[in-house]
Protein backbone atom coordinates (compact mmCIF):
# COMPACT_ATOMS: atom_id res chain seq x y z
CA UNK A 1 0.00 0.00 0.00
CA UNK A 2 3.01 2.31 0.40
CA UNK A 3 3.43 2.38 -3.39
CA UNK A 4 -0.27 3.17 -3.76
CA UNK A 5 -0.13 6.12 -1.36
CA UNK A 6 3.06 7.50 -2.91
CA UNK A 7 1.54 7.36 -6.39
CA UNK A 8 -1.59 9.08 -5.17
CA UNK A 9 0.48 11.73 -3.43
CA UNK A 10 2.12 12.61 -6.74
CA UNK A 11 -1.28 12.72 -8.39
CA UNK A 12 -2.63 15.11 -5.76
CA UNK A 13 0.36 17.42 -6.15
CA UNK A 14 -0.23 17.67 -9.89
CA UNK A 15 -3.77 18.98 -9.55
CA UNK A 16 -4.62 22.65 -9.35
CA UNK A 17 -6.42 24.40 -6.49
CA UNK A 18 -9.54 22.58 -5.39
CA UNK A 19 -13.06 23.81 -4.95
CA UNK A 20 -15.16 23.72 -1.76
CA UNK A 21 -15.23 20.30 -0.14
CA UNK A 22 -17.90 18.64 1.97
CA UNK A 23 -18.15 15.64 4.25
CA UNK A 24 -20.83 12.95 4.22
CA UNK A 25 -24.08 12.36 6.06
CA UNK A 26 -23.41 9.29 8.27
CA UNK A 27 -25.42 6.32 7.02
CA UNK A 28 -28.56 6.07 9.14
CA UNK A 29 -31.59 4.28 7.66
CA UNK A 30 -34.09 6.63 9.36
CA UNK A 31 -32.44 9.82 8.11
CA UNK A 32 -31.77 8.32 4.69
CA UNK A 33 -35.44 7.45 4.39
CA UNK A 34 -36.21 11.17 4.59
CA UNK A 35 -33.52 11.96 2.03
CA UNK A 36 -34.84 9.27 -0.34
CA UNK A 37 -38.41 10.52 0.15
CA UNK A 38 -37.52 14.02 -0.99
CA UNK A 39 -35.23 12.75 -3.73
CA UNK A 40 -38.24 10.96 -5.22
CA UNK A 41 -40.33 14.12 -4.90
CA UNK A 42 -37.78 16.70 -6.04
CA UNK A 43 -34.69 14.82 -7.24
CA UNK A 44 -35.14 16.01 -10.81
CA UNK A 45 -34.20 19.47 -9.47
CA UNK A 46 -31.05 18.10 -7.78
CA UNK A 47 -29.84 15.52 -10.36
CA UNK A 48 -26.27 15.55 -9.05
CA UNK A 49 -27.43 13.46 -6.07
CA UNK A 50 -27.09 9.93 -7.46
CA UNK A 51 -28.53 7.78 -4.73
CA UNK A 52 -27.01 4.35 -5.49
CA UNK A 53 -23.65 5.22 -3.89
CA UNK A 54 -24.01 5.86 -0.16
CA UNK A 55 -23.28 7.75 2.04
CA UNK A 56 -24.38 11.04 0.44
CA UNK A 57 -22.44 14.29 0.49
CA UNK A 58 -23.77 16.95 2.86
CA UNK A 59 -23.73 19.65 0.18
CA UNK A 60 -26.01 17.61 -2.12
CA UNK A 61 -28.38 16.83 0.75
CA UNK A 62 -28.46 20.52 1.70
CA UNK A 63 -29.40 21.43 -1.90
CA UNK A 64 -32.18 18.85 -1.85
CA UNK A 65 -33.42 20.09 1.53
CA UNK A 66 -33.59 23.68 0.29
CA UNK A 67 -35.71 22.62 -2.69
CA UNK A 68 -37.90 20.50 -0.40
CA UNK A 69 -38.33 23.36 2.08
CA UNK A 70 -39.62 25.64 -0.67
CA UNK A 71 -42.23 23.04 -1.66
CA UNK A 72 -43.22 21.57 1.71
CA UNK A 73 -46.94 22.00 2.39
CA UNK A 74 -47.53 19.87 5.49
CA UNK A 75 -46.24 20.41 9.02
CA UNK A 76 -44.45 17.04 8.89
CA UNK A 77 -42.60 17.81 5.65
CA UNK A 78 -41.66 21.22 6.97
CA UNK A 79 -40.29 19.60 10.12
CA UNK A 80 -38.32 16.97 8.17
CA UNK A 81 -36.79 19.42 5.74
CA UNK A 82 -35.91 21.73 8.62
CA UNK A 83 -34.13 18.79 10.25
CA UNK A 84 -32.10 18.17 7.07
CA UNK A 85 -31.27 21.86 6.73
CA UNK A 86 -30.16 22.10 10.34
CA UNK A 87 -28.17 18.87 10.05
CA UNK A 88 -26.26 20.35 7.11
CA UNK A 89 -26.25 23.96 8.28
CA UNK A 90 -22.74 24.78 7.05
CA UNK A 91 -23.81 24.08 3.44
CA UNK A 92 -26.86 26.35 3.37
CA UNK A 93 -27.44 30.08 3.52
CA UNK A 94 -30.12 29.74 6.18
CA UNK A 95 -29.47 30.97 9.73
CA UNK A 96 -32.46 29.36 11.44
CA UNK A 97 -30.16 26.87 13.20
CA UNK A 98 -29.07 29.44 15.78
CA UNK A 99 -29.94 28.47 19.34
CA UNK A 100 -31.92 30.80 21.58
CA UNK A 101 -30.35 29.46 24.78
CA UNK A 102 -26.66 28.55 24.51
CA UNK A 103 -25.14 26.72 27.48
CA UNK A 104 -22.27 28.68 29.10
CA UNK A 105 -21.98 30.67 25.85
CA UNK A 106 -19.94 27.84 24.27
CA UNK A 107 -22.19 24.81 24.05
CA UNK A 108 -25.24 24.43 21.82
CA UNK A 109 -24.84 27.83 20.26
CA UNK A 110 -26.81 26.21 17.46
CA UNK A 111 -29.58 23.62 17.67
CA UNK A 112 -27.56 20.71 16.32
CA UNK A 113 -24.08 20.61 17.86
CA UNK A 114 -22.73 20.39 21.36
CA UNK A 115 -19.85 22.52 20.15
CA UNK A 116 -19.11 24.12 16.81
CA UNK A 117 -16.78 26.71 15.36
CA UNK A 118 -16.71 28.28 11.91
CA UNK A 119 -14.64 30.88 10.14
CA UNK A 120 -13.52 31.35 6.54
CA UNK A 121 -10.78 28.70 6.85
CA UNK A 122 -12.03 26.09 9.27
CA UNK A 123 -15.19 24.42 10.60
CA UNK A 124 -15.61 21.85 13.35
CA UNK A 125 -18.66 20.08 14.80
CA UNK A 126 -18.43 18.00 17.98
CA UNK A 127 -21.27 15.87 19.30
CA UNK A 128 -21.68 13.21 21.99
CA UNK A 129 -22.99 9.76 21.10
CA UNK A 130 -25.19 7.71 23.42
CA UNK A 131 -27.26 4.56 22.92
CA UNK A 132 -28.98 3.08 25.98
CA UNK A 133 -31.33 0.19 25.28
CA UNK A 134 -33.02 -2.41 27.48
CA UNK A 135 -35.22 -5.30 26.43
CA UNK A 136 -36.48 -8.82 27.08
CA UNK A 137 -36.75 -11.84 24.83
CA UNK A 138 -38.23 -15.31 25.27
CA UNK A 139 -35.05 -17.26 24.41
CA UNK A 140 -32.71 -16.07 27.14
CA UNK A 141 -32.70 -15.21 30.82
CA UNK A 142 -32.06 -11.70 32.08
CA UNK A 143 -32.30 -8.24 30.56
CA UNK A 144 -30.93 -7.68 27.07
CA UNK A 145 -29.18 -4.32 26.75
CA UNK A 146 -26.94 -2.02 24.71
CA UNK A 147 -24.77 0.63 26.35
CA UNK A 148 -22.83 2.74 23.85
CA UNK A 149 -20.94 5.95 24.62
CA UNK A 150 -18.88 7.89 22.16
CA UNK A 151 -18.08 11.10 20.33
CA UNK A 152 -18.40 12.31 16.73
CA UNK A 153 -16.26 15.05 15.17
CA UNK A 154 -16.39 16.46 11.65
CA UNK A 155 -15.53 19.58 9.69
CA UNK A 156 -13.58 21.19 6.87
CA UNK A 157 -10.23 22.95 6.40
CA UNK A 158 -9.51 25.65 3.79
CA UNK A 159 -12.60 24.57 1.81
CA UNK A 160 -10.45 21.75 0.39
CA UNK A 161 -10.22 19.13 3.12
CA UNK A 162 -13.08 17.41 4.89
CA UNK A 163 -12.69 15.16 7.92
CA UNK A 164 -14.91 12.89 9.99
CA UNK A 165 -14.30 10.69 13.05
CA UNK A 166 -16.49 8.53 15.26
CA UNK A 167 -15.35 6.48 18.21
CA UNK A 168 -17.54 4.53 20.60
CA UNK A 169 -17.35 1.91 23.33
CA UNK A 170 -20.16 -0.64 23.78
CA UNK A 171 -21.22 -3.31 26.21
CA UNK A 172 -24.17 -5.36 24.99
CA UNK A 173 -26.21 -8.44 25.76
CA UNK A 174 -28.13 -9.46 22.65
CA UNK A 175 -31.31 -11.51 22.11
CA UNK A 176 -30.92 -15.25 21.55
CA UNK A 177 -30.97 -15.37 17.73
CA UNK A 178 -28.16 -12.78 17.55
CA UNK A 179 -26.09 -14.78 20.02
CA UNK A 180 -26.56 -17.84 17.79
CA UNK A 181 -25.04 -15.88 14.89
CA UNK A 182 -22.14 -14.76 17.09
CA UNK A 183 -21.40 -18.36 18.07
CA UNK A 184 -21.60 -19.54 14.45
CA UNK A 185 -19.26 -16.93 12.97
CA UNK A 186 -17.21 -16.03 16.06
CA UNK A 187 -17.91 -12.30 15.59
CA UNK A 188 -20.39 -9.69 16.81
CA UNK A 189 -22.47 -8.53 13.79
CA UNK A 190 -21.16 -5.24 12.32
CA UNK A 191 -18.10 -5.25 14.61
CA UNK A 192 -14.48 -6.41 14.74
CA UNK A 193 -12.54 -7.39 17.86
CA UNK A 194 -14.65 -8.21 20.93
CA UNK A 195 -14.29 -9.74 24.36
CA UNK A 196 -16.61 -11.42 26.83
CA UNK A 197 -18.35 -9.21 29.36
CA UNK A 198 -20.32 -10.35 32.42
CA UNK A 199 -21.55 -13.83 31.59
CA UNK A 200 -23.27 -13.79 28.17
CA UNK A 201 -22.55 -10.16 27.19
CA UNK A 202 -19.94 -8.64 24.88
CA UNK A 203 -17.59 -5.66 25.03
CA UNK A 204 -16.29 -3.99 21.86
CA UNK A 205 -15.16 -0.68 20.46
CA UNK A 206 -16.10 0.96 17.15
CA UNK A 207 -13.99 3.47 15.25
CA UNK A 208 -14.76 5.08 11.89
CA UNK A 209 -13.23 8.05 10.15
CA UNK A 210 -11.90 9.52 6.92
CA UNK A 211 -10.43 12.57 5.27
CA UNK A 212 -11.45 13.77 1.84
CA UNK A 213 -9.80 16.25 -0.50
CA UNK A 214 -11.14 18.00 -3.59
CA UNK A 215 -8.61 17.29 -6.34
CA UNK A 216 -10.61 19.54 -8.68
CA UNK A 217 -14.10 20.89 -9.08
CA UNK A 218 -15.30 17.45 -10.18
CA UNK A 219 -12.91 14.94 -8.56
CA UNK A 220 -12.40 14.08 -4.89
CA UNK A 221 -10.37 11.52 -3.01
CA UNK A 222 -11.22 9.90 0.33
CA UNK A 223 -9.00 7.88 2.63
CA UNK A 224 -10.37 6.31 5.78
CA UNK A 225 -12.01 3.49 7.67
CA UNK A 226 -15.77 3.14 7.25
CA UNK A 227 -18.68 1.21 5.72
CA UNK A 228 -20.10 1.54 2.21
CA UNK A 229 -23.49 0.80 0.65
CA UNK A 230 -24.32 0.46 -3.05
CA UNK A 231 -27.91 0.45 -4.22
CA UNK A 232 -31.34 1.97 -3.67
CA UNK A 233 -32.90 -1.06 -2.00
CA UNK A 234 -33.44 -2.09 1.58
CA UNK A 235 -30.88 -4.81 0.94
CA UNK A 236 -27.86 -4.50 -1.30
CA UNK A 237 -26.76 -7.52 -3.30
CA UNK A 238 -23.63 -5.66 -4.40
CA UNK A 239 -22.23 -4.10 -1.25
CA UNK A 240 -24.09 -3.60 2.04
CA UNK A 241 -23.37 -2.06 5.44
CA UNK A 242 -23.64 -5.39 7.32
CA UNK A 243 -19.91 -6.10 7.65
CA UNK A 244 -17.74 -3.93 9.94
CA UNK A 245 -15.85 -0.83 8.76
CA UNK A 246 -12.67 -1.40 6.78
CA UNK A 247 -9.78 0.62 5.40
CA UNK A 248 -10.63 2.22 2.06
CA UNK A 249 -9.37 4.56 -0.62
CA UNK A 250 -12.06 6.09 -2.83
CA UNK A 251 -12.08 8.33 -5.88
CA UNK A 252 -15.33 10.09 -6.83
CA UNK A 253 -15.58 11.74 -10.23
CA UNK A 254 -18.73 13.74 -10.96
CA UNK A 255 -18.92 15.42 -14.34
CA UNK A 256 -21.85 16.09 -16.68
CA UNK A 257 -24.40 13.33 -15.97
CA UNK A 258 -21.79 10.86 -14.77
CA UNK A 259 -20.71 9.68 -11.33
CA UNK A 260 -17.71 7.36 -11.51
CA UNK A 261 -16.54 5.76 -8.27
CA UNK A 262 -13.33 3.82 -7.65
CA UNK A 263 -13.10 1.98 -4.35
CA UNK A 264 -10.04 0.13 -3.06
CA UNK A 265 -10.29 -1.69 0.26
CA UNK A 266 -8.14 -3.74 2.59
CA UNK A 267 -10.22 -6.50 4.20
CA UNK A 268 -9.62 -9.09 6.90
CA UNK A 269 -9.68 -12.54 5.30
CA UNK A 270 -10.21 -14.48 8.52
CA UNK A 271 -10.74 -13.71 12.19
CA UNK A 272 -9.95 -16.20 14.91
CA UNK A 273 -9.85 -15.39 18.59
CA UNK A 274 -6.41 -16.10 20.02
CA UNK A 275 -4.91 -15.97 23.49
CA UNK A 276 -2.10 -13.77 22.16
CA UNK A 277 -1.62 -10.89 19.72
CA UNK A 278 -1.63 -12.10 16.12
CA UNK A 279 -1.84 -10.30 12.79
CA UNK A 280 -4.97 -11.42 10.92
CA UNK A 281 -4.52 -12.37 7.25
CA UNK A 282 -5.42 -9.68 4.70
CA UNK A 283 -7.11 -9.57 1.34
CA UNK A 284 -8.12 -6.72 -0.95
CA UNK A 285 -10.98 -5.48 -3.06
CA UNK A 286 -10.99 -3.20 -6.10
CA UNK A 287 -14.34 -1.90 -7.36
CA UNK A 288 -15.53 0.66 -9.82
CA UNK A 289 -19.06 1.77 -10.59
CA UNK A 290 -20.24 4.05 -13.40
CA UNK A 291 -23.57 5.76 -12.81
CA UNK A 292 -25.25 7.77 -15.57
CA UNK A 293 -28.33 9.98 -15.37
CA UNK A 294 -30.08 8.96 -18.58
CA UNK A 295 -32.69 11.55 -17.59
CA UNK A 296 -33.08 13.58 -14.41
CA UNK A 297 -35.31 10.76 -13.10
CA UNK A 298 -33.59 7.66 -14.51
CA UNK A 299 -30.16 6.50 -13.35
CA UNK A 300 -28.40 3.39 -14.62
CA UNK A 301 -25.20 2.00 -13.15
CA UNK A 302 -22.74 -0.72 -14.08
CA UNK A 303 -20.01 -2.06 -11.83
CA UNK A 304 -17.31 -4.69 -11.46
CA UNK A 305 -15.09 -5.72 -8.60
CA UNK A 306 -12.30 -8.09 -7.72
CA UNK A 307 -11.57 -9.85 -4.41
CA UNK A 308 -8.00 -11.12 -4.15
CA UNK A 309 -4.97 -11.70 -1.96
CA UNK A 310 -1.26 -12.04 -2.56
CA UNK A 311 1.42 -13.57 -0.39
CA UNK A 312 2.27 -11.64 2.77
CA UNK A 313 -0.57 -9.15 2.27
CA UNK A 314 0.64 -7.56 -0.96
CA UNK A 315 -1.69 -5.54 -3.19
CA UNK A 316 -1.93 -6.42 -6.89
CA UNK A 317 -0.83 -3.14 -8.49
CA UNK A 318 -2.51 -3.87 -11.83
CA UNK A 319 -5.91 -3.45 -10.14
CA UNK A 320 -5.05 0.19 -9.37
CA UNK A 321 -5.90 1.17 -12.93
CA UNK A 322 -9.14 3.13 -12.39
CA UNK A 323 -10.71 2.56 -15.83
CA UNK A 324 -9.51 -0.84 -17.05
CA UNK A 325 -11.82 -3.84 -17.32
CA UNK A 326 -10.81 -5.79 -14.21
CA UNK A 327 -11.92 -9.14 -15.60
CA UNK A 328 -9.36 -8.86 -18.41
CA UNK A 329 -6.60 -8.20 -15.87
CA UNK A 330 -7.78 -11.11 -13.73
CA UNK A 331 -7.66 -13.46 -16.73
CA UNK A 332 -4.22 -12.22 -17.74
CA UNK A 333 -2.93 -12.85 -14.20
CA UNK A 334 -4.13 -16.46 -14.19
CA UNK A 335 -7.84 -16.15 -13.30
CA UNK A 336 -7.65 -17.22 -9.67
CA UNK A 337 -9.19 -14.06 -8.18
CA UNK A 338 -12.91 -13.57 -7.52
CA UNK A 339 -14.51 -11.32 -10.14
CA UNK A 340 -18.07 -9.98 -9.81
CA UNK A 341 -19.92 -7.64 -12.14
CA UNK A 342 -23.41 -6.36 -12.66
CA UNK A 343 -25.77 -3.42 -13.02
CA UNK A 344 -28.37 -1.39 -11.12
CA UNK A 345 -31.04 1.16 -11.94
CA UNK A 346 -33.29 3.71 -10.24
CA UNK A 347 -36.30 5.34 -11.97
CA UNK A 348 -38.50 7.98 -10.32
CA UNK A 349 -41.97 8.01 -11.84
CA UNK A 350 -44.21 11.08 -11.57
CA UNK A 351 -42.38 12.27 -8.41
CA UNK A 352 -44.35 9.70 -6.43
CA UNK A 353 -42.99 6.21 -7.21
CA UNK A 354 -39.47 4.87 -7.47
CA UNK A 355 -38.60 1.61 -9.24
CA UNK A 356 -35.16 0.14 -8.62
CA UNK A 357 -33.18 -3.04 -9.04
CA UNK A 358 -29.81 -4.80 -9.07
CA UNK A 359 -28.28 -7.67 -11.00
CA UNK A 360 -25.06 -9.33 -9.84
CA UNK A 361 -23.13 -11.96 -11.77
CA UNK A 362 -20.58 -13.96 -9.80
CA UNK A 363 -20.06 -16.73 -12.33
CA UNK A 364 -22.41 -17.33 -15.24
CA UNK A 365 -22.64 -19.38 -18.44
CA UNK A 366 -25.72 -18.78 -20.59
CA UNK A 367 -25.46 -22.24 -22.16
CA UNK A 368 -25.62 -23.84 -18.71
CA UNK A 369 -28.62 -21.70 -17.78
CA UNK A 370 -30.45 -22.86 -20.92
CA UNK A 371 -29.76 -26.49 -19.99
CA UNK A 372 -31.74 -25.97 -16.75
CA UNK A 373 -29.75 -28.63 -14.94
CA UNK A 374 -28.83 -26.52 -11.89
CA UNK A 375 -25.14 -26.14 -12.66
CA UNK A 376 -23.41 -25.01 -9.46
CA UNK A 377 -21.38 -22.19 -11.06
CA UNK A 378 -24.38 -20.30 -12.39
CA UNK A 379 -24.02 -17.96 -9.44
CA UNK A 380 -26.02 -14.77 -9.67
CA UNK A 381 -28.36 -12.55 -7.66
CA UNK A 382 -31.20 -10.23 -8.58
CA UNK A 383 -33.30 -7.55 -6.92
CA UNK A 384 -36.39 -5.63 -7.95
CA UNK A 385 -38.28 -3.16 -5.80
CA UNK A 386 -40.49 -0.10 -5.58
CA UNK A 387 -41.09 2.82 -3.22
CA UNK A 388 -44.44 4.63 -3.06
CA UNK A 389 -44.41 8.10 -1.45
CA UNK A 390 -47.56 9.54 0.17
CA UNK A 391 -49.23 6.24 -0.65
CA UNK A 392 -52.91 6.28 -1.64
CA UNK A 393 -53.02 10.02 -1.10
CA UNK A 394 -52.17 9.75 2.62
CA UNK A 395 -49.58 12.35 3.54
CA UNK A 396 -46.33 10.96 4.96
CA UNK A 397 -47.25 7.31 4.44
CA UNK A 398 -44.37 5.76 2.51
CA UNK A 399 -44.36 2.13 1.38
CA UNK A 400 -41.61 -0.06 -0.03
CA UNK A 401 -41.67 -3.56 -1.48
CA UNK A 402 -38.65 -5.59 -2.54
CA UNK A 403 -37.84 -9.03 -3.93
CA UNK A 404 -34.36 -10.55 -3.64
CA UNK A 405 -33.17 -13.81 -5.24
CA UNK A 406 -29.68 -15.28 -4.71
CA UNK A 407 -28.49 -18.57 -6.21
CA UNK A 408 -26.59 -21.16 -4.12
CA UNK A 409 -22.81 -20.65 -3.81
CA UNK A 410 -23.05 -16.98 -4.86
CA UNK A 411 -20.30 -14.97 -3.11
CA UNK A 412 -18.38 -18.15 -2.20
CA UNK A 413 -14.94 -18.81 -3.65
CA UNK A 414 -12.03 -21.20 -3.19
CA UNK A 415 -11.02 -19.95 0.25
CA UNK A 416 -11.29 -17.06 2.71
CA UNK A 417 -8.80 -15.00 0.68
CA UNK A 418 -11.16 -14.57 -2.27
CA UNK A 419 -14.70 -15.09 -0.94
CA UNK A 420 -17.08 -12.16 -0.49
CA UNK A 421 -16.75 -11.53 3.24
CA UNK A 422 -14.80 -9.34 5.63
CA UNK A 423 -14.02 -10.26 9.22
CA UNK A 424 -16.15 -13.42 8.94
CA UNK A 425 -19.19 -11.38 7.85
CA UNK A 426 -20.92 -11.18 4.42
CA UNK A 427 -20.28 -8.08 2.36
CA UNK A 428 -23.72 -8.28 0.74
CA UNK A 429 -26.82 -10.03 2.12
CA UNK A 430 -26.56 -10.81 5.87
CA UNK A 431 -28.08 -14.29 5.47
CA UNK A 432 -25.62 -15.15 2.71
CA UNK A 433 -27.00 -16.85 -0.42
CA UNK A 434 -29.29 -19.70 -1.53
CA UNK A 435 -32.45 -17.68 -0.80
CA UNK A 436 -35.65 -16.00 -1.91
CA UNK A 437 -36.72 -12.95 0.06
CA UNK A 438 -39.69 -10.57 0.05
CA UNK A 439 -39.50 -7.33 2.07
CA UNK A 440 -42.30 -4.91 2.86
CA UNK A 441 -41.84 -1.70 4.84
CA UNK A 442 -44.22 1.06 5.88
CA UNK A 443 -43.20 4.44 7.30
CA UNK A 444 -45.94 6.64 8.69
CA UNK A 445 -45.31 10.00 10.36
CA UNK A 446 -48.62 11.18 11.86
CA UNK A 447 -46.89 13.91 13.87
CA UNK A 448 -43.70 15.86 13.10
CA UNK A 449 -41.76 14.21 15.94
CA UNK A 450 -43.30 10.73 15.73
CA UNK A 451 -42.34 8.04 13.19
CA UNK A 452 -44.11 4.67 13.07
CA UNK A 453 -42.23 1.98 11.16
CA UNK A 454 -43.34 -1.52 10.25
CA UNK A 455 -41.19 -4.11 8.49
CA UNK A 456 -41.96 -7.62 7.30
CA UNK A 457 -39.14 -9.74 5.87
CA UNK A 458 -40.09 -13.20 4.60
CA UNK A 459 -37.15 -15.38 3.58
CA UNK A 460 -36.91 -18.94 2.28
CA UNK A 461 -33.36 -20.22 2.35
CA UNK A 462 -31.47 -23.48 2.52
CA UNK A 463 -29.27 -23.98 5.55
CA UNK A 464 -26.06 -25.95 5.34
CA UNK A 465 -26.00 -29.19 7.33
CA UNK A 466 -23.58 -28.84 10.24
CA UNK A 467 -22.53 -31.86 12.30
CA UNK A 468 -19.94 -32.33 15.01
CA UNK A 469 -17.38 -33.52 12.45
CA UNK A 470 -18.34 -31.97 9.12
CA UNK A 471 -20.34 -29.34 7.26
CA UNK A 472 -22.32 -30.14 4.11
CA UNK A 473 -22.10 -27.03 1.95
CA UNK A 474 -25.38 -26.35 0.15
CA UNK A 475 -24.36 -22.79 -0.77
CA UNK A 476 -25.79 -20.67 2.04
CA UNK A 477 -22.82 -19.59 4.17
CA UNK A 478 -20.41 -17.37 2.20
CA UNK A 479 -17.59 -18.31 4.58
CA UNK A 480 -17.45 -21.84 3.13
CA UNK A 481 -15.47 -22.93 0.05
CA UNK A 482 -17.34 -23.90 -3.10
CA UNK A 483 -14.70 -26.59 -3.63
CA UNK A 484 -16.63 -28.55 -0.99
CA UNK A 485 -20.01 -28.20 -2.73
CA UNK A 486 -22.60 -30.95 -2.59
CA UNK A 487 -22.85 -31.57 -6.35
CA UNK A 488 -22.09 -30.00 -9.71
CA UNK A 489 -25.68 -30.26 -10.97
CA UNK A 490 -29.16 -30.23 -9.53
CA UNK A 491 -28.58 -27.13 -7.42
CA UNK A 492 -31.63 -24.98 -6.72
CA UNK A 493 -32.55 -22.18 -4.35
CA UNK A 494 -33.62 -23.50 -0.96
CA UNK A 495 -31.58 -26.70 -1.15
CA UNK A 496 -30.19 -28.11 2.07
CA UNK A 497 -32.34 -27.66 5.16
CA UNK A 498 -35.20 -25.61 3.74
CA UNK A 499 -36.10 -22.87 6.18
CA UNK A 500 -38.98 -20.39 6.06
CA UNK A 501 -38.30 -17.35 8.19
CA UNK A 502 -40.53 -14.37 8.98
CA UNK A 503 -39.03 -11.29 10.61
CA UNK A 504 -41.42 -8.58 11.86
CA UNK A 505 -40.34 -5.26 13.35
CA UNK A 506 -42.73 -2.63 14.69
CA UNK A 507 -41.03 0.53 15.96
CA UNK A 508 -42.32 3.85 17.28
CA UNK A 509 -39.66 6.58 17.33
CA UNK A 510 -40.15 9.96 18.99
CA UNK A 511 -37.65 12.80 18.54
CA UNK A 512 -37.44 14.71 21.83
CA UNK A 513 -34.94 17.24 20.53
CA UNK A 514 -32.66 17.40 17.55
CA UNK A 515 -31.07 13.93 17.12
CA UNK A 516 -32.32 12.75 20.54
CA UNK A 517 -34.68 9.80 20.01
CA UNK A 518 -36.83 7.41 22.03
CA UNK A 519 -37.55 4.00 20.42
CA UNK A 520 -40.16 1.47 21.45
CA UNK A 521 -39.59 -1.72 19.43
CA UNK A 522 -41.21 -5.12 19.10
CA UNK A 523 -39.45 -7.81 17.07
CA UNK A 524 -41.12 -11.12 16.20
CA UNK A 525 -38.95 -13.67 14.42
CA UNK A 526 -40.27 -17.10 13.42
CA UNK A 527 -38.01 -19.66 11.78
CA UNK A 528 -39.56 -22.92 10.53
CA UNK A 529 -36.95 -25.43 9.33
CA UNK A 530 -37.31 -28.95 7.91
CA UNK A 531 -35.25 -30.10 10.89
CA UNK A 532 -37.40 -29.34 13.93
CA UNK A 533 -34.36 -28.76 16.18
CA UNK A 534 -33.54 -25.67 14.10
CA UNK A 535 -36.94 -24.03 14.57
CA UNK A 536 -36.88 -20.72 16.44
CA UNK A 537 -39.57 -18.38 17.71
CA UNK A 538 -38.28 -15.07 19.05
CA UNK A 539 -40.23 -12.30 20.76
CA UNK A 540 -38.06 -9.33 21.65
CA UNK A 541 -39.35 -6.09 23.18
CA UNK A 542 -37.02 -3.16 23.79
CA UNK A 543 -36.91 0.51 24.73
CA UNK A 544 -34.02 2.77 23.74
CA UNK A 545 -32.69 6.29 24.16
CA UNK A 546 -30.44 7.33 21.25
CA UNK A 547 -28.42 10.51 20.87
CA UNK A 548 -26.61 11.16 17.58
CA UNK A 549 -26.53 7.47 16.62
CA UNK A 550 -28.57 5.14 14.42
CA UNK A 551 -30.53 2.11 15.55
CA UNK A 552 -28.55 -1.13 15.85
CA UNK A 553 -30.45 -3.56 13.63
CA UNK A 554 -30.11 -7.35 13.42
CA UNK A 555 -32.39 -8.19 10.52
CA UNK A 556 -31.30 -11.70 9.63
Amino acid sequence: MKRVLCALGLTIAAWSAAQAQDVYVPYNRDVYHWIDRYQIKYGDQVPQLQTAARPYGRADVADLAEVSARNATTAVDQFNTRYLLNDNWNYTELDSNDSRRPILNYFYRNKTDLYHFQNEHFTVRVNPVLHLEVGLDNQTDGVRYINTRGVQVEGTIDEKFGYYAFIGETQARFPGYVMDRIQRDNVVPHETLWKDFKEDAYDFGTARGYINYALSKHVEILLGHDRQFIGDGYRSLIYSDYAPPSFFLKLNTRVWKIHYMNLFQELTAEYRRKDRDLLFPKKYMALHRLGINVTDNLNIGVFEQIIFARGKGRFELQYLNPIIFYRSVELALGSEDNALLGADFRWNVQNRVQLYGQLLLDEFLLAKVKEREGWWANKFAGQIGAKYIDAFGINNLDLQGELNVIRPYTYQHEDQFSNYQHYNQPLAHPIGANLYEVIGTAYYQPLPRLMLTGKAIATRYGQDIVTATDTLNYGNNVLLSYLNRIDNYGNEIGQGIRTDQLYLDMTATYQLKYNLFLDLKQVVRRSDAEVDALDQNTFFTSFALRWNIAQRLHEF
